[in-house]
């Protein structure tokens, strides 16, 4: 496991220098299944980019992929989830706040995920046996601390609408932040900068973050708080384990 655990982190910083040299190109942009749903050129390229490492290294293994319907039920067999480029739209419009992330699961029990804050230039690595590292630097399992001096990273039309009590949830702490990006959202959770993410989001978008979390003390659950299916898009909350009672009570009452 220590190989591919190198392996991958290998892998995410030649991706990022891949995804770094070609940032100033002119994008060919798609969208998916409504204008705010894109992938440009880059996304595609980059996750071929990856693919084709992961197959000359393990070519028994599997791959859960974002583009180009690559996909692998986590459940059975060594597999990869990857997310080429997280924040796609930040991407198109900032050219910054996006990542690209990496998963491993054999068995469908998670070994380690990364997330690499591309141009934060933070890698996020660990989970399984892997201690949880910032750019080498150990990040501290949950501290507890009272929910008015936190905040809360949200998708911004969930918050909007109050799904599930989200805004009402809200109120009990300092505020929300909306930053486009699940990974760098629930990076800052693993920092211990946000209590917890909500939002609705796919496999190849929490399933670093969820492994990683796990050893750091945090939960991933759908909104009702249930177990995702890791499979569709769900809405979920990525919150400590210690508070997990207390959250549902809140947004559920």
């Amino acid at each position: 496991m220590d190989a591919k655990f190198k392996f991958a982190q290998n892998l995410i910083r030649q991706a990022t220098d891949y995804v770094r040299k070609r940032m100033t190109e002119d994008l060919q942009i798609e969208e998916k299944t409504r204008f705010d749903d894109l992938v440009t050129n880059i996304d595609k390229d980059t996750q071929d980019f990856m693919v084709e490492r992961i197959q000359q290294a393990y070519p028994d293994d599997y791959i859960l992929g974002e583009e180009n319907d690559l996909y692998h039920d986590i459940r059975f067999g060594h597999v990869w989830v990857l997310d080429p480029i997280d924040g796609t739209v930040n991407f198109i419009a900032q050219r910054q706040d996006f990542a690209i992330m990496i998963a491993y699961y054999e068995e469908g029990i998670g070994k380690f995920g990364l997330i690499y804050d591309v141009t934060g230039d933070k890698l996020y690595s660990g989970g399984g046996h892997f201690e949880v590292t910032c750019n080498g630097r150990p990040l501290l399992p949950y501290q507890v601390r009272p929910l008015n001096r936190q905040l809360l990273g949200a998708n911004g039309s969930m918050y909007a609408n109050n799904y599930l009590g989200l805004a009402d949830f809200s109120k009990e702490l300092l505020g929300v932040r909306v930053l486009g990006s699940a990974g760098i959202s629930m990076s800052r959770v693993l920092e211990g900068q946000f209590f917890g993410y909500c939002s609705s989001i796919s496999p190849w978008d929490y399933a670093a973050a969820s492994i990683m979390g796990k050893k750091l003390g945090y939960e991933l659950l759908t909104m009702a708080g249930e177990p995702l299916d890791y499979k569709n898009r769900q809405a979920v909350m990525f919150i400590p384990q210690a508070e997990v009672a207390r959250v549902k009570k809140i947004i559920h009452k």
